[in-house]
């Protein structure tokens, strides 16, 4: 647990599209996703709290680090988040110990420059979708690192895989890549717990009531597969072997610091600027 006396004045949450918000909002009418909403419950005890996220979707840990880690130390926040990795989990040639370098030297960076920084753990994406299972030895050993550095970093790690809740599909989007509205809620929960925010407890981990329509099984199963593959699989594999992201062209949502309220009325954002 982080220092229950500890205030934020300056917020910064760098990463890929976890970051950004997908799965939360759309495109159109903003981005929400879980650093918003971490930033609102900082907001609950530092009303002052200016917010900044550096987050552009799509991008590889080493990314992030030549992107964003620059820009996040000029703002010079006295709380920082590093999620990334995913997108390189996903990458034919993924190499553990080089996605933790770039994760580390981002650590490294901010902490050295006095930031409490916070990032968390990933669940093994075969309990969400079967299809997933041979990712399931690379998300251990990225946790296992993520871990080792930011125990030399002092930084504080939400363990968000461990609970079962986390499989439960409610909390995905239906790419099962992102979070749902849900699942980036819970993320917050479980980061503003962790930083022993006031007001914060465990329920995050706990389990949602059973859903009213039990999950397909069998054959309608297997259809769903199906339908999943075709919407969201193909497109992903045939971009990448485009050599194209979905974060070509794009920029950090909100690249300078603004005020964000508890109520979360200012914290949705799109293109860079506060939306009120």
């Amino acid at each position: 647990m982080a220092d229950t006396d500890a205030a934020y004045s300056r917020y910064v949450a760098l990463g890929d599209s976890q970051t950004e918000g997908l799965g939360d909002g759309d495109d159109i009418t903003g981005l929400r996703g879980f650093a918003d909403r971490l930033a609102e419950h900082l907001a609950h005890a530092n009303p002052g709290l200016s917010y900044a996220n550096l987050a552009v979707r799509g991008r590889l840990a080493a990314q992030v680090h030549a992107e964003q880690l620059a820009p996040a130390l000029a703002l010079r926040p006295d709380l920082a988040t590093v999620v990334a990795g995913v997108n390189d989990l996903l990458r034919p040639r993924f190499d553990a110990d080089h996605t933790a370098h770039h994760l580390e030297a981002m650590f490294a960076a901010l902490t050295a420059q006095g930031a409490h920084v916070a990032t968390l753990t990933f669940p093994d994406p075969a309990r969400i979708s079967p299809l997933a299972r041979p990712l399931t030895p690379r998300v251990i050993a990225l946790n296992e690192r993520i871990r080792e550095a930011a125990r030399r970093h002092g930084v504080t790690v939400a363990e968000t895989g461990h609970y079962p809740v986390v499989t439960d599909p409610r909390l995905w989007s239906p790419d099962r890549l992102h979070a749902s509205s849900l699942g980036h809620e819970r993320i917050a929960a479980a980061l503003a717990h962790t930083l022993d925010l006031p007001g914060t407890d465990d329920t995050w981990s706990h389990p949602l009531p059973p859903p009213v329509t039990p999950a397909p099984t069998g054959w309608r199963a297997a259809i769903d597969e199906l339908r999943w593959t075709a919407a969201f699989l193909g497109p992903w594999l045939t971009r990448r072997l485009r050599g194209r992201s979905s974060g070509d062209g794009r920029t950090a949502k909100r690249p300078r610091l603004g005020p964000v309220r508890a109520d979360g009325t200012e914290s949705v954002s799109k293109g860079g600027d506060v939306q009120r």
